[in-house]
């Protein structure tokens, strides 16, 4: 349930448990006690949103940056739940001129937060607008051009920005140096995945053993959107072709037909490695051949399939280009040949 309180601010107040049951969407956790894994981001972050209450002012403003699917949109809608505020979502690409961020800025009310999705993807000229808004809570406009032109500074009321990123990298400095608070979230544990997905299951209302959840977790990528995204897929099988209870052979049988092999990886990965190593004789290759070669854009081979392989040990990253390891050699089965 959400109340609209004008026609684009938006507060979240607890769900109901009722509605929690009755739909696929309320697998996002609403609080920080129900946000598995990331221990010590949690921590931290608490006592930030705790600080911010006793003092009754606006939070920090908090960046959170890493891989997609960890959590980051859900933690700043988690955020907003913490500290009682209305939310506004956005994202970098959809912010194209300064008078679009000056519209959103000038709608919100105190206390409010703005979430901003691939923060990094700001046009610079947004970016000018929202240096002083972080720092001094005002917005300076420019009317008319020329001699006759006049600044006019704004006061705003006290909010907090939450950037989201998948390339911190991209972010320029001044920007960057902002962010009150910057969390790093790295890929999960496998048993805070198991924990995700018991949580999942128990929402859905699918039958699950112990081991069927760990058979979808290994295979996940330690990614909790991965994973309940896995979950559905194995449910449905589950219900068409077996009794309707996920089990570790229901799981395995249905992961193997969704050709996602037991370290998640899919066609894409292998075919990367594959190249790596057969056509290319484990020599180094850019990421700008990488992607012609796979027909896919640079961007999701670089925030989306090589920070996993890198994680598991399966890529290595040189100066001259990408190259994979003897790990991933023997899970495919291949032999690296030897360089002269």
């Amino acid at each position: 349930m959400i109340e609209r309180q004008d026609k684009d601010r938006l507060v979240a107040p607890a769900p109901l448990k009722e509605e929690q049951e009755q739909s696929d969407t309320s697998l996002r956790p609403q609080s920080l006690d129900e946000f598995v894994g990331q221990q010590d981001l949690k921590e931290n972050l608490s006592i930030l949103l705790e600080a911010a209450k006793k003092r009754n002012e606006a939070s920090d403003h908090i960046l959170f940056h890493g891989p997609p699917g960890l959590g980051k949109t859900t933690l700043a809608h988690i955020v907003a739940h913490e500290l009682g505020a209305g939310i506004r979502v956005t994202s970098g690409p959809a912010i194209e001129r300064a008078g679009d961020l000056g519209a959103i800025l000038t709608s919100l009310q105190d206390g409010d937060v703005l979430f901003v999705d691939e923060i990094h993807r700001l046009p610079r000229m947004v970016e000018e607008i929202l240096y002083p808004a972080m720092e001094d809570g005002a917005l300076d406009i420019v009317i008319g051009k020329g001699p006759a032109a006049k600044s006019l500074r704004l006061d705003l009321p006290k909010f907090t920005i939450i950037g989201a990123t998948t390339r911190t990298g991209l972010l320029s400095s001044p920007l960057r140096d902002r962010f009150g608070a910057t969390f790093r979230m790295p890929f999960y544990e496998e048993e805070d995945i198991v924990q995700i997905l018991k949580r999942a299951s128990d929402i859905l209302d699918v039958s699950a053993t112990e081991e069927g959840l760990q058979e979808i977790a290994k295979r996940s990528r330690r990614t909790p959107r991965i994973a309940n995204r896995l979950l559905r897929r194995v449910r449905d099988y589950a219900e068409v072709r077996e009794d309707g209870a996920v089990t570790k052979d229901t799981a395995n049988d249905a992961l193997q037909k969704m050709d996602i092999d037991a370290f998640g990886l899919d066609t894409m990965d292998r075919e990367l490695l594959v190249n790596l190593i057969e056509k290319h004789g484990n020599r180094p290759v850019g990421i700008s051949t990488l992607a012609a070669m796979l027909s896919e854009d640079e961007g999701t081979l670089s925030d989306v399939v090589e920070p996993y392989l890198l994680t598991i040990g399966f890529l290595k990253r040189t100066p001259r280009g990408r190259v994979a390891t003897d790990r991933a050699a023997k899970h495919l089965g291949l032999s690296i040949p030897a360089t002269t």
